[in-house]
């Protein structure tokens, strides 16, 4: 698959097939996504694969969504912001985040283009899910990927267009984009 046929496909899937996950393509996803850059060339970043079923259930549970009880695998991302507040102060923890962000993307692009399924999870209860995963107090959970072969086909949510998002030179000016879909050069208006 192209690059942009892997990112036109992956979608967010929240229904698994009993299929078990080959763990060398969760490993594979992990790799490509610390291939990326990092600040200060500093890899904050920690991974726990989960595919006991009972703590998975209980991940389910502490996160509101019993759709990752079907979930074969999950990733879930950490990360260790001590090295990056050292090298940049409080900003390091911003790159902390933007890091995270840019790796659990790159592992749900990787996932797609293996065959498998995903989604990006946040919300959870944050405090109890680090005392069951034995997470020490200094790493933060940033997010849990479930990871299976998708039953079904989950619909793509609809995008924006691009000419809503962009702004020229400073926020306040708008300039419509013209484009060709068949050769993406763009031009102001």
């Amino acid at each position: 698959m192209k690059f942009d046929e892997i990112i036109k496909e992956r979608r967010s899937v929240r229904s698994f097939k009993s299929k078990k996950v080959d763990f060398g393509d969760l490993l594979a996803a992990i790799d490509s996504a610390i291939q990326g850059p990092f600040a200060g060339n500093l890899n904050n970043l920690k991974f726990l694969i989960i595919e006991n079923e009972k703590t998975i259930k209980e991940i389910s549970k502490l996160a509101s969504q019993t759709w990752i009880n079907e979930s074969p695998a999950l990733i879930v991302v950490c990360s260790d912001e001590t090295h990056l507040i050292n090298q940049y102060m409080e900003r390091g923890k911003d790159y902390s985040r933007q890091q995270a962000g840019a790796v659990i993307e790159t592992i749900m692009l990787k996932l797609t283009e293996l065959g498998l399924g995903s989604c990006w999870v946040g919300a959870f209860k944050y405090e109890i899910m680090k005392q069951i995963l034995k997470i020490p107090d200094h790493i933060h959970i940033e997010a849990v990927i479930p990871v299976g072969y998708e039953k079904g086909k989950a619909k793509k949510a609809r995008k924006q267009e691009l000419e809503t998002v962009l702004r020229w030179e400073n926020w306040n000016v708008y300039k419509r984009p013209t484009f060709s879909k068949e050769a993406p050069i763009y031009k102001a208006e």
